[in-house]
């Protein structure tokens, strides 16, 4: 980039803590019970495909969107391989409009789209500091953005947060049961 950064934001911590927990919660049985039901594949290549899948996780979720003078740029950590996730940048003076869609399951997204109109680049929204960020790019671009709120409220995250616990404590239970239990 070309200048000193305005603002960096990094995905909400709440988000990141849920998901990477929800991620061990819908998997570390697995290997235990492979191993438990003599599952044709090995409980070691579980193990390994599930380090990988969660150090994937991991870097992805370690997006950070970085506001210049010049541009906005989302970026991941250098040791994340860009061919599962790239970041982008875009100049403040590229950017025409943001327009609103809608998602499969009803919630509302916003993309950047370019002077060219050729490409368009997701606004980031679930970093913590949102409200600043949307701050910032409306006064870099003149866009009004007063419509714009959070794809999801933080006690979204918070109950899922809740019951991914539960779901833990369900895992503790299987694992033991499968890891005790004798013939």
């Amino acid at each position: 980039m070309s200048s000193n950064p305005i603002a960096t934001f990094r995905i909400s911590p709440l988000i990141r803590l849920t998901l990477l927990l929800l991620y061990i919660s819908l998997t570390l049985p697995l290997p235990f019970l492979a191993k438990f039901t003599n599952a044709p594949i090995s409980s070691i290549f579980l193990w390994i495909g599930l380090g990988l899948g969660f150090i994937v996780l991991y870097g992805a979720l370690g997006e950070q969107v970085i506001l210049n003078d010049d541009q906005i740029s989302v970026v991941y950590p250098r040791w994340f391989p860009s061919f599962l996730r790239k970041g982008w940048s875009l100049y403040w003076n590229e950017i025409k409009d943001l327009k609103l869609r809608t998602t499969g399951q009803g919630g509302l997204v916003y993309y950047f789209i370019s002077q060219e109109q050729t490409r368009a680049y997701l606004l980031p929204m679930r970093v913590a500091g949102f409200s600043r960020l949307v701050k910032i790019v409306e006064e870099k671009t003149k866009i009004n953005t007063s419509d714009i709120r959070p794809l999801s409220q933080p006690w979204m995250y918070l109950i899922l947060f809740v019951f991914t616990l539960l779901l833990l404590l369900i895992d503790a239970w299987t694992i033991w049961t499968a890891t005790t239990q004798t013939f």
